[in-house]
């Protein structure tokens, strides 16, 4: 599978050779990838050349590395497409595995300046602090954190958050949702996050922000959703026009 005489580089033939492999299934998640000096001696190259694919592939998070155990096969990450406003049931559910919440925390608090100003609120109005574990498989995913506003809620239960927040909003209350802004950047993961993520140390995660709006005369907001996605398991489409 190495041509010596392409003038593609060879580190690079080796990382789609890899790939290939994992694609076709026939390295799975979890498989401990073949050393370095396995494929120069199958493939005749140097382990240079074949620490830097390796490395690319890693870099990629198609590989990780284990101190002391060796280089492994990283599950496939879940693509979530941008272009609709999904609930992370909706989504799970899409793709064939079984959405659930683990809550953290649930409680009514005043809106702070942050907050009131994002949900158009007065600072001290009345809003539902929602902190829970969203899980596919009873694996954990993502650590999200809601705040949505008493008076167009209503009085709310654990028991709302027990599944697709969505799914109580447009069933129970009967509101559309129109639309939400979202943001989405890298950081490094915190205490709290580690802890609920299963993260170590250092460990980047997906942070997201989303801004929830009905779709009433007023274009009221319904939530402020923070969600920390883990980065090893998640990577997002967008399809651009020009």
């Amino acid at each position: 599978m190495i041509n010596k005489n392409s003038p593609l580089p060879i580190y690079y033939q080796l990382e789609e050779e890899i790939k290939r492999l994992i694609h076709t299934e026939q390295l799975l998640p979890g498989e401990l990838l073949p050393s370095e000096r396995e494929y120069a001696e199958k493939y005749d190259i140097s382990r240079m050349t074949v620490r830097q694919a390796i490395n690319n592939l890693a870099a990629e998070g198609l590989l990780y590395r284990r101190k002391g155990k060796g280089t492994f096969i990283a599950e496939k990450k879940f693509e979530q497409d941008l272009q609709g406003l999904t609930s992370f049931s909706e989504d799970m559910r899409s793709r064939g595995l079984t959405p659930a919440n683990k809550l953290i925390s649930f409680q009514l608090v005043k809106a702070t300046e942050e907050v009131a100003s994002l949900l158009n609120l007065e600072i001290k109005d009345p809003v539902y602090e929602v902190k829970r574990i969203r899980l596919a498989n009873n694996e954990p995913m993502a650590l999200e954190t809601i705040y949505t506003p008493k008076k167009i809620v209503g009085d709310l239960q654990e028991s709302n958050f027990a599944s697709s927040f969505y799914q109580f909003i447009e069933e129970k209350l009967k509101f559309t949702i129109k639309h939400g802004d979202q943001i989405i950047e890298s950081v490094i993961a915190n205490d709290f996050e580690i802890e609920h993520l299963n993260l170590k140390n250092g460990d980047p995660i997906l942070l997201m922000q989303r801004i929830t709006y009905l779709n009433d005369d007023k274009n009221s907001p319904l939530e402020y959703v923070k969600s920390a996605y883990r980065a090893d398991k998640y990577k997002f489409k967008l399809q651009m026009k020009r």
